[in-house]
């Protein structure tokens, strides 16, 4: 009985066991199963989800492309770019300072056609952030491209100011912008230049400005267009290379790069620091190496291998100056020179400046030579051959009338012929100016804006020209300038858009006046001639005065609009936490950019303790609470003014760490107008 019992339990088990078996192998059926007829769907879910990023992209890149009256509102420190696939001209960016002490920073892109005479706007929701003083380069290859790199932003306000260090991707073809984010790529800055050599970018120089003293740099950099990769150049210690400078001239040549000229500050300690115009030459060579040739110098990077050289200054050059930078007339391997401005600031009490508006070419090939472009000027029947061209003087500044408050301006005047001629070219030459932005198209140079200073005053300009320079007989102005510039003395006068200049008093040419007062007024382009500007009266109120025509705002400040109160709070916010005159209760019980609040807490503890224990009884563990609570509320009252200044740091380029060590280390806001005034 018990050993039927017993095999009956047996018999009961394997059956339980079998059982199970047989519902684990259904089970894994079924689910293979599922999987095979669910395949197709997955495979529906991955084409709808590429389809929404595909359409995602579409709508990040989507371009609105807007036809426009005339070139881009006021502007200074923009970029003017010859198209390498097309005959056409590239605008991008660049900064106004108005009257009133606000700072405008454009990220606009406009292109002008010379066969048409119009300008265009391209507008996409995917674009670098506002900027001035960047680096563009162009490239030909797939099609067309501008390559972007750095610049600079400030707030509204100016009580902030960020150097940028990303880097971009125009494509001419699709007129869309592809931001290229690297590991390893140049610092953040300003003012420095790029030229193309073959497929590579060549980076040099520029400023960071960290709010107490400007930092000039010489460092090289090179971007392969082919592995999109930066590197930078490390040279010996026994190489040359040249000093650190900004603002300086950059242009390709088929054996390497040709610098010239630049600025930059000196630092001596217990003195003022004294601004420096550079017009030394320097030529980088560079080569792509094979295995069987020698290698051009301890310095290469793969196959590519650079050398420094530095060129002898010709007999024969352009009077020292900063503020012009030559563009390149490929046609002729020149590089073309425009205006400038030479200071003399040997004294804090006085700035003497002499703005130029000569022109320049610079002969690439070989050791280099200047050569001055001189208008030629057209035989008339019956006069008895060539009379006398008033060029403007070349090399030696102009001599002062006595009475003036340090700043000189040209003259296109001939002493020995009492009369001036209505239809000499030199009366078609733009007024004088620094900052001007140049482009060559095939044999023709285009010159947009510049600035120019009466007094203390600063006039960023916008008048638009060009000149044929196979011919050099006169400049054709596009577009008249509308700003009107005070005679000297009366820089305290407002100046406005001018309306109804052509009238009959003012209908006079160059020269007219017989009684030799020509030097209170100053001149802008008007119809065919130059026009004489009135003397503005000292009893002219500043209203109105040198605001931008038709201000384009970017999509950038819109948000800043958007945001208003918030974006008000962070600027105060960046501006005073940088204020070195702060109380120690005011910086201890203050978060600061990157601070959790775990971190704000560790910091200011005893300070919160202390608040609590003034305003309760508690003691030990519970006024720790108490002191918590304090900070932790003016944590949330800070936390989205924090955001903001990181979202504004974040469009400057900036890491976390940079956003930082930025926090920590720039200074008042203050540094920004003697940023904006360098040359």
């Amino acid at each position: 009985m018990g050993n039927e019992k017993k095999n009956t339990s047996k018999a009961a088990a394997k059956a339980a066991k079998k059982q199970k078996a047989e519902a684990k192998t259904s089970k894994k059926e079924k689910k293979k199963s599922k999987k095979t007829t669910d395949a197709p769907s997955e495979d529906e879910d991955l084409e709808a989800i590429l389809d929404k990023m595909n359409r995602e992209w579409e709508d990040a890149h989507k371009v609105t492309e807007e036809l426009v009256e005339g070139p881009p509102s006021r502007r200074a420190n923009a970029t003017l770019t010859p198209c390498p696939s097309g005959n056409y001209l590239w605008c991008i960016g660049g900064e106004f300072f108005s009257d009133d002490g606000k700072a405008y920073f454009y990220n606009d892109v406009y292109r002008y056609n010379p066969d048409k005479d119009e300008w265009r706007k391209f507008v996409s929701p995917t674009c670098p952030g506002p900027r001035s003083a960047h680096a563009v380069v162009a490239s030909a290859a797939g099609g067309g491209k501008l390559f972007l790199f750095g610049g600079e932003f400030s707030s509204l306000h100016q009580n902030t100011f960020h150097h940028y260090r990303d880097f971009w991707c125009f494509d001419i073809s699709t007129h869309s912008w592809d931001r290229l984010d690297t590991k390893i790529r140049p610092t953040a800055r300003s003012g420095h230049r790029m030229a193309m050599w073959k497929h590579y970018i060549v980076l040099f120089g520029g400023f960071y400005d960290p709010g107490h003293r400007t930092q000039y740099l010489n460092d090289t950099w090179v971007f392969d267009t082919q592995e999109y990769k930066w590197r930078q150049i490390e040279f010996k210690d026994i190489d040359r290379k040249p000093s650190a400078r900004s603002g300086f001239s950059f242009l390709s040549t088929p054996e390497g790069i040709v610098l010239h000229g630049g600025y930059c500050k000196e630092y001596i300690k217990g003195k003022r620091p004294m601004g420096i115009m550079l017009d030394d030459t320097w030529f980088l060579r560079m080569s792509l190496e094979t295995s069987q040739s020698p290698p051009l110098s301890a310095v290469s990077s793969d196959s590519l291998g650079l050398k420094w050289e530095r060129r002898k200054k010709p007999s024969f050059a352009p009077h020292v100056r900063s503020g012009c930078t030559m563009s390149l007339w490929s046609a002729k391997g020149i590089g073309v020179l425009f205006g400038g401005v030479t200071d003399d600031d040997r004294d804090e009490e006085s700035l003497e400046s002499v703005f130029w508006n000569d022109l320049y070419g610079y002969q690439l090939a070989g050791n280099g030579r200047w050569q001055s472009m001189l208008l030629k000027k057209l035989k008339k029947a019956g006069r008895g051959g060539k009379r006398k061209v008033a060029a403007i003087q070349q090399g030696e500044p102009p001599v002062s009338d006595g009475d003036d408050d340090g700043v000189k301006t040209q003259e296109a005047k001939n002493t020995e012929v009492p009369d001036v001629d209505p239809d000499d070219p030199i009366l078609t030459a733009p007024m004088p100016r620094y900052n001007a932005m140049l482009a060559v198209l095939k044999n023709t140079l285009y010159i947009y804006g510049g600035i120019f200073e009466r007094g203390s005053r600063e006039y960023t300009l916008d008048d638009f020209y060009l000149i044929q320079l196979d011919k050099l007989e006169r400049y054709t102005c596009l577009k008249h300038s509308g700003i009107v510039i005070p005679a000297e003395g009366d820089e305290s006068s407002s100046d406005e858009d001018v309306e109804g200049v052509g009238s009959d008093e003012d209908d006079e040419g160059v020269g007219s006046d017989e009684d030799g007062d020509g030097d209170n007024e100053t001149w802008v382009g008007e119809d065919d001639a130059v026009l004489k500007l009135k003397k503005l009266d000292e009893s002219h109120n500043d209203e109105g005065a040198d605001k931008p025509i038709d201000m384009r705002v970017s999509a950038h400040m819109i948000l800043f609009i958007k945001h208003h109160e918030v974006s008000a709070q962070a600027t105060a916010f960046m501006g005073v936490s940088k204020d070195t005159a702060r109380s120690a209760e005011d910086v201890i019980s203050t978060p600061e950019l990157g601070e959790t609040l775990a971190l704000f807490y560790a910091r200011s503890r005893e300070y919160w303790t202390q608040k609590a224990h003034g305003v309760s009884d508690n003691r030990g563990k519970q006024l720790r609470r108490d002191g918590f609570s304090f900070a932790e509320e003016r944590y949330a009252e800070y936390k989205p003014i924090l955001k903001e200044v990181e979202k504004i740091l974040a469009e400057a380029g900036l890491d976390e760490d940079e956003m930082r060590a930025g926090a920590a280390q720039t200074g008042a806001g203050g540094g920004i107008m003697p940023s904006r005034n360098r040359r």
